[in-house]
């Protein structure tokens, strides 16, 4: 009986004993519900902040060189100090402006240009890149005003008729928009190819309009003897899908080119068209 006892005495001990779970692996301890929210880091600075023992002059040249490195807004910092100690500075606004438009803040940028221009009634980049704020908002028509006043004072200017050259693009105005190239070529047959340093250069964006610009400057560049150019553009005008490219066959800007051998070689490869 004591035997009997004791043996189960052992099972009850047994059976009772709790089990000790196997620990559940780190991965799994580790995995949460994703977040419900975005958390921005906060901003960090690549570069001193102004000093305020620092010069208008030296503030203005430091935020030129941060806008060189398109880090536009520390070169607003520098431009509002420099403001602070030299108020109302034309120059200062409009290349604070201009930092503004790079970064998109298009009222702001459009606040500054207004501003120099009350400071400089004579201010023909101002105009130039508040005719650019009204491009940007596709109101061409006051763009062409903008960009016309900036010309009336400064006429030697090509990206000046560069930008109402596509300004007329963007109306649909094709004439004048092939005057003001031809002009802004005229003065510069580099314009195409690079933006002022003192004015912003309004871009095109529909893919006609892109082709048919595309078109009329490789006329042009044939009109002045620039080969190389013209086929260059022909080229994009091909790639960009321009639907009347057998007009090179007719239009008399191309009379030379077409005995060019290039020629010859660039419409029997026949470019296609490059797909957005």
């Amino acid at each position: 009986m004591r035997r009997l006892s004791l043996l189960c005495s052992l099972l009850c001990t047994f059976i009772y004993v709790p089990c000790i779970a196997a620990p559940i692996p780190t991965t799994l301890q580790m995995q949460s519900p994703p977040a419900e929210q975005v958390q921005i880091a906060p901003p960090v600075r690549r570069v001193d902040a102004p000093s305020p023992t620092a010069s208008a002059e030296d503030l203005e040249r430091r935020g030129d060189e941060l806008r060189a490195e398109k880090s536009y807004f520390d070169a607003l910092d520098y431009y509002h100090a420099a403001l602070v100690k030299k108020p109302n500075n034309p120059q200062i606004y409009n290349k604070a402006g201009i930092a503004e438009l790079m970064t998109q803040h298009y009222r702001d940028a459009g606040r500054n240009f207004e501003r120099a221009i009350r400071g400089d009634r004579a201010y023909a980049d101002a105009y130039n890149n508040l005719g650019v704020i009204e491009y940007e908002a596709k109101k061409y028509g006051r763009a062409v005003r903008r960009y016309k006043q900036a010309i009336k004072i400064q006429p030697a200017s090509a990206s000046y008729f560069s930008n109402l050259g596509a300004a007329y693009f963007a109306e649909k105005n094709f004439v004048p928009a092939v005057t003001a190239y031809a002009q802004a070529l005229q003065l510069d047959p580099n314009v195409f190819d690079r933006t002022s340093h003192s004015g912003v250069s309004a871009q095109l964006s529909s893919p006609d309009d892109r082709a048919h610009y595309d078109y009329v400057l490789a006329k042009l560049y044939a009109q002045i003897g620039a080969a190389e150019r013209s086929l260059e553009y022909l080229k994009k005008a091909m790639e960009e899908g321009y639907k009347k490219v057998n007009d090179v066959y007719k239009d008399p800007e191309f009379a030379v080119l077409r005995k060019d051998s290039r020629f010859t070689k660039l419409m029997a490869a026949k470019p296609q068209a490059i797909p957005e």
